[in-house]
């Protein structure tokens, strides 16, 4: 690539903030299901969004030059595969996290990036003065905007997971940290013969009935609220923790880890959803992740040995790792 090609192409990827803010306000606004059944104006679409009808045709061409949305010669609007995964509807819809990612609060924790690369400190507490957990608490909309995009994103991960790995031996199950039992559900609805628990926060589980009734798996998990810092209140013969490490650093975590040895059964595993680090050079989407982890919860992604490391701490020993998705592997383990 000679020079201009490569500041051409540095200079697109520095734009790309753009398209994501973009895609976030059309996100917001459920374009996407609003042309799902045809082709629809901006005109219209400004009506149905209580929009700018202008402004929102500015939004869609972009969008429509990029691939999400396809610009008719009349200036209507129609969705494209790409876009099909705003839909609200959609089996592994990307809306829930467009629209988390574009809210002000995140956006201006990122904006503090160059702050964490010089201090190592986390960006969101210098922005907002408290951390992430803590703001969310007291904005309990913005909480529900990122359970949303959480359980959206368990859907595709779970369906990641069960292709990779088999639930079928575990009798019962527990989701530590299970938020509203997105996960847990396509667990159960996989594995007919084993129950299971969804242990979170009590306000967080509060609408998990909905979601396991949805799945038919209601009747076979029992919904625990309580925090996995002071202890797991009931016993399990498998124990998952999807997305829990990498927002905490090894101190935090062995606490974690330590209660979760106190509560599985004899014979009994720890299945831990992350991502693995990969060599250098390699796995961009895991490294950027990390870099959000630094920047909002103060956590980070890690290696296969840093897991070996961390879990030895909490008294477990990795026996497996199963990469099952490109953001995603299963690091079984066992108690030592």
């Amino acid at each position: 690539m000679d020079e201009r090609a490569a500041a051409f192409e540095l200079t697109r990827m520095v734009n790309g903030y753009r398209v994501s803010q973009a895609i976030s306000v059309a996100a917001t606004l459920g374009i996407a299901d609003h042309i799902k059944d045809g082709k629809r104006s901006a005109a219209d679409l400004a009506s149905l969004t209580d929009t700018h009808p202008r402004a929102l045709y500015r939004l869609l061409r972009a969008l429509a030059a990029v691939g999400i949305f396809h610009e008719a010669e009349d200036g209507q609007f129609s969705l494209t595969p790409l876009g099909g995964a705003l839909r609200s509807d959609a089996e592994f819809s990307a809306a829930p996290w467009a629209a988390f990612v574009g809210r002000p609060y995140y956006r201006q924790a990122w904006s503090e990036l160059l702050y964490s690369i010089q201090t190592g400190k986390n960006a969101f507490r210098h922005a907002h003065g408290k951390g992430v957990w803590e703001y969310r608490a007291e904005h309990p909309e913005e909480s529900a905007i990122f359970d949303r995009a959480m359980a959206a994103n368990s859907r595709g991960v779970a369906a990641a997971i069960l292709a990779a790995y088999d639930f079928s031996s575990f009798p019962v199950i527990m989701d530590v940290g299970g938020g509203q039992g997105a996960l847990l559900a396509e667990v159960l609805a996989a594995t007919p013969g084993s129950r299971g628990i969804l242990f979170d926060q009590p306000h967080v589980v509060a609408p998990a009935a909905s979601v396991l009734a949805a799945k038919g798996v209601a009747d076979r998990c029992e919904i625990v609220g309580g925090d996995f810092f002071a202890e797991l209140p009931v016993a399990a013969d498998a124990l998952l923790l999807k997305w829990i490490l990498h927002d905490w650093d090894d101190e935090t975590n062995v606490a974690i880890l330590q209660n979760c040895r106190q509560a599985i059964r004899a014979g009994g595993k720890l299945l831990v959803f992350e991502a693995v680090l990969e060599p250098p050079n390699q796995g961009a989407n895991a490294k950027f992740f990390d870099l959000n982890m630094l920047v909002a919860p103060d956590g980070q992604e890690r290696t296969a040995d840093e897991f070996k490391s961390l879990l030895a701490k909490g008294g477990f020993e990795v026996t497996e790792i199963i990469q099952a998705g490109p953001r995603i592997s299963v690091v079984e383990a066992r108690p030592v």
